[in-house]
């Protein structure tokens, strides 16, 4: 494991190849912004100049496809790729395109099991649902940035009965112990799951993940798997750093990220997405 330093940087610098062209996925939350949403301007820069270098950047969100899109803008990818969704949708952006991207890839699965289990063991939790035409069904107004869109109120037989993107589960009545406990026993089948900072339960796609969609990307773009860097913070995370050939966690990432990347450079209120990328110029 190598602590990036101030000192270390140009180090760094010195054995990464100038000419050579990177794939490189950020995570959005606890990466490039903080959990207020704000992005620095060192942070802004440093992915602005990434991009104009020529690398080819690609955000790598668990957030969906509309809250996705600002951060996309802000730090100026007009083409290319992004990862949405934890890797259940896939973006090709394109200013010809009318809406400036397209969805190239997206991953569905039937939530009925898995919520059917979730509410049994956790009655009193939240739930959220992202259909395949993007609409976010909720129940007892549910509602969070991460969905990019104003979430409908349903029954929890029509969540039950529709075809899901990515599914949220949030319970405000557990500690972050009891949640994962209940998760951990309940034994989630047939999907692929994270759990988050708190209470929050991510739920997309059997084998689905930012890694998965990532390599189908790296595939795609011909790029050499020793020349993909990744960068996160969050357990979301830790199959896209365990995948890339340089994988950074953030400095205030939980151990079991920490432990899944190559390096880890300063905490997201330090600008450490930042330090790494003027690594790269």
């Amino acid at each position: 494991m190598t602590i990036l330093t101030e000192n270390s940087a140009a180090g760094i610098e010195d054995q990464q190849d100038i000419r050579q062209k990177l794939m490189i996925a950020l995570d959005v939350d606890g990466t490039l912004v903080d959990h207020d949403g704000h992005m620095s301007a060192p942070v802004r820069d440093a992915a602005q100049a990434v991009v104009a270098a020529g690398h080819d950047v690609m955000i790598a969100t668990g957030r969906s496809l509309n809250a996705t899109l600002p951060v996309i803008e802000q730090i100026g990818i007009d083409r290319g790729y992004a990862v949405c969704c934890n890797g259940g949708v896939t973006l090709r952006l394109d200013p010809e395109l009318a809406d400036g991207y397209e969805i190239i890839h997206k991953a569905t699965f039937d939530p009925g099991p898995a919520l059917r289990a979730l509410r049994k063991r956790l009655p009193a939790a939240k739930y959220a649902l992202e259909d395949e035409d993007g609409n976010f069904l909720s129940t007892e107004r549910f509602q969070d940035a991460s969905f990019g869109v104003e979430a409908i109120g349903v029954d929890f037989q029509t969540m039950l009965e529709a075809t899901a993107v990515r599914v949220v589960v949030f319970s405000a009545e557990n500690t972050p112990e009891e949640f994962n406990e209940a998760i951990e026993h309940i034994g989630l089948a047939g999907v692929t799951y994270s759990v988050g900072w708190t209470a929050w339960l991510d739920i997309a796609a059997a084998g689905v993940t930012k890694a998965s969609a990532l390599e189908s990307l790296r595939r795609r773009l011909g790029v050499e798997a020793a020349s993909t860097l990744a960068i996160g913070d969050g357990r979301n995370d830790i199959e896209m750093l365990t995948w890339a050939g340089r994988g950074v966690a953030m400095g205030q990432a939980p151990e079991e990220v920490v432990a899944a990347a190559d390096e880890v450079t300063k905490s997201v209120y330090d600008d450490g997405a930042a330090h790494v990328l003027r690594g790269l110029l």
